[in-house]
């Protein structure tokens, strides 16, 4: 058999040239290809909100030893174990001034409707360190937990006497020197004061006058004068003592709560339902599970908080059929419920334990305020 003729020639067939368009493509490719691979390294001004750990207040959490212990723990505690839940939700932040999201990290949670992509000035602000922010929210977590103890006492008719107090003095403001942390401010002026905001309005009317603190420091009453400063707050002047007032509370029951790596004041309405419950006879919560937000003061008011819309989707995982969200909030809300869970708006702890009263008892929940324009279904 004859494999080859001598004869005849072999032509190599013509290599085909790539058309234009498929050139323009293979080029476009590459370059996309080159651009994700940078982008990849690239810092970027924004971190991520997404959703964070869950805790049932009436269940248990993880303290600094890493062992289980009661959330909240009251003396002569009357609460039956209950069915359900009372959920306090938390927002994660992927990213840091040290370390931003990538832009392909960017640009996934854009896409997802629990995550949200917020400026990174917005959430740690220029000149702030994160041991500096971590520190403030630990402070602010220490207040709400104090403001909700009081609340949840008044709400079940307990006398909780509470004062003005010296948080902290600017080493270069009007009170240095004057004032010390732990001072007790009983008077302005000659007049009695109940609240923060009576100072700081006496001080903005002042116009500058020397104001009269009538003060107790260590049990011993004196008398002291502060000249306020003008200073620039965020574009507007304003008058300052240079001093950060807080509340102190004299608690008539030794409430407890323990809570590790949470910090900020929006658990404070869940953490006043959650004393209630532990000190009220039956079981709040009917065996709903039900999760909540909102910062509250010793008088019960609830007020708005960050990242409603990733605490949404952070309960719905969890399991939770119902939100009680803070009055103020109700315009992130609107639109943003993930389907699975009936939204209820509430202004003050009497509205939340009305809501679960409601819920509880299987009444009309028609009836109960939500955000305009949610669904009551919260589809």
């Amino acid at each position: 058999m004859t494999l080859f003729d001598e004869n005849v020639s072999v032509v190599p067939a013509p290599r085909q040239r790539w058309s234009r368009s498929t050139v323009f493509g293979v080029w476009s490719l590459v370059v996309a290809t080159l651009v994700l691979f940078a982008l990849t390294f690239l810092p970027s001004p924004y971190v991520i909100q997404q959703p964070g750990p869950v805790l049932n207040t009436l269940g248990t959490s993880t303290d600094a030893d890493g062992n289980e212990v009661p959330l909240i723990t009251v003396p002569d505690e009357q609460d039956t174990p209950s069915a359900g839940q009372l959920d306090l939700l938390t927002v994660q932040i992927n990213g840091n001034r040290e370390r931003t999201p990538s832009w392909i990290e960017l640009a996934q949670a854009w896409f997802d409707p629990s995550r949200a992509v917020v400026p990174l000035d917005r959430i740690f602000p220029s000149g702030q360190s994160t041991e500096q922010r971590n520190s403030e929210n630990a402070a602010m977590m220490t207040d709400s937990q104090l403001e909700a103890s009081a609340a949840a006492l008044r709400e079940l008719g307990y006398t909780v006497p509470q004062d003005i107090v010296v948080g902290s003095v600017d080493d270069t403001g009007a009170a240095s020197g004057v004032l010390d942390v732990g001072d007790v401010i009983t008077s302005l002026n000659g007049a009695s004061v109940a609240s923060v905001n009576d100072v700081r309005a006496a001080v903005q009317t002042g116009d500058g006058a020397p104001v009269a603190l009538g003060i107790d420091r260590d049990g011993e009453e004196s008398s002291v004068s502060v000249t306020p400063r003008l200073t620039d707050v965020s574009g507007q002047q304003q008058w300052l003592l240079g001093v950060g007032l807080t509340l102190g509370f004299d608690l008539p029951v030794d409430v407890k709560i323990q809570i590790n790596n949470v910090g900020g004041p929006s658990a404070g309405m869940m953490f006043a339902l959650g004393i209630i419950d532990k000190m009220s006879p039956g079981d709040l919560t009917g065996g709903q599970h039900i999760a909540g937000t909102g910062t509250i003061d010793a008088d019960g008011n609830v007020g708005g908080i960050g990242g409603i819309r990733q605490k949404l989707y952070g309960a719905r995982d969890a399991g939770a059929t119902w939100f009680l969200a803070p009055q103020a909030n109700c315009n992130e809300v609107v639109g943003h419920v993930p389907d699975g869970i009936r939204v209820f708006s509430v202004s003050t702890l009497r509205d939340s334990l009305t809501a679960l009263e409601t819920i509880r008892d299987g009444g009309d929940l028609d009836a109960l305020p939500t955000c305009e324009g949610t669904p009551a279904s919260g589809s």
